[in-house]
């Protein structure tokens, strides 16, 4: 079922590196294909390349768990779980087939099913992690009701390198849908959000709806009975799913923009405010994209207002790309920091500056 993806267990090489860091007093800079370099600041280190370190570590598709190494690329997971007519719900973007496990997981970033089916965080069961103290350790398992050591393996979704070197991860996958279908309406904002309401609490298949340009786009997934009942409610006109593929891997013309992008993550069914650009509203509404070129303070009062938080994906407009945290969490953040990598040798400065 793996013989497609390259098998090489690369870690004595990679715990190697890591030591002679330590005691060359080297920082590291951790990289899979750097398809998400454009996230957070820049590191100026030696470069840890996870490429090599790949392949399927464990699967049985009746178990639901898949074990992979962390230079594994996500499109060749993607296609190994659809031959077994299963996927990994959140559908984290592969960026034209060059993103790896390891980043997949160190950036959490999910595509348009995220706010139905979970996070990535939400479908990590264990890891291994090679320790800013230069030891490789186990968190987690590969079922679900094996929690010992859990949380770390969470701590690290989402954590860009900054915890330690990810060798090998364990995910939850699920069944694909039996039935899917995708149509668009034209509707303004406030009526598609309005909808949306409706149909969460009605229960309907969503998985997937964003706004833009007075359309909105809707994806129906589940057994074929509720999603033929659910596009017989809705109307509207059926559209090629590949549009899905194209907002999770930022290909829609929307985009395509010489403006700094932000994205604001604000709680659900929060209301509508105009933003200084062009806006384009995913997840029903709780992340939205802004093209705007709006200084990073505006954009970030705005947020905040709303309950939220933004963050630019455009290098170089904002020295502090994520959003500033509260003195009480840096402290915390420097803390965890201190107790997993002491000799700050992992993506220094890669999420904010000191840390």
């Amino acid at each position: 079922m793996s013989s497609a993806i390259p098998q090489h267990d690369d870690t004595a090489h990679l715990l190697e590196q890591v030591r002679s860091a330590m005691q060359c007093g080297r920082a590291l800079r951790i990289r899979g294909a750097d398809s998400k370099a454009f996230l957070g600041r820049r590191v100026d280190a030696e470069e840890l390349d996870t490429r090599s370190h790949s392949g399927v570590v464990h699967y049985d598709p009746t178990e639901l768990v898949v074990t992979v190494r962390a230079g594994t690329r996500v499109s060749d997971l993607n296609a190994l779980l659809a031959a077994e007519g299963q996927n990994l719900p959140p559908e984290a973007p592969d960026f034209d087939g060059r993103a790896t496990v390891g980043g997949m997981v160190a950036s959490a970033l999910a595509g348009p099913r995220r706010p139905w089916a979970g996070s990535v965080r939400d479908f990590v069961l264990g890891t291994r992690v090679i320790t800013g103290q230069g030891r490789h350790l186990r968190f987690g398992g590969e079922v679900m009701k094996n929690v010992a050591g859990y949380d770390f393996s969470r701590l690290l979704a989402g954590s860009h390198g900054c915890l330690g070197l990810i060798t090998e991860v364990s995910l939850k996958v699920l069944p694909l849908p039996r039935r899917a279908c995708s149509l668009a309406l034209d509707v303004d904002a406030a009526t598609a959000m309005d909808m949306l309401t409706r149909w969460r609490r009605d229960d309907l298949p969503v998985s997937g709806a964003f706004h833009w340009k007075q359309r909105l786009h809707v994806r129906l997934e589940g057994g074929e009975a509720t999603v033929d009942a659910a596009r017989a409610r809705l109307g509207g006109d059926e559209i090629d799913p590949a549009i899905w593929t194209d907002l999770r891997e930022r290909k829609l013309a929307f985009f395509d923009t010489s403006l700094p992008l932000w994205r604001l993550s604000v709680p659900w069914q929060t209301r509508l405010e105009p933003l200084p650009g062009d806006t384009l509203l995913d997840w029903a509404g709780a992340q939205r994209w802004l093209a705007s070129d709006a200084p990073a303070q505006s954009i970030r009062r705005v947020a905040a207002a709303l309950g939220g938080h933004a963050t630019c994906y455009t290098p170089g407009i904002d020295d502090t790309p994520f959003q500033p945290l509260p003195e009480v969490l840096v402290r915390f953040h420097r803390r965890l920091k201190a107790q997993v990598d002491p000799h700050g040798i992992f993506n220094h400065g890669r999420m904010y500056a000191g840390l």
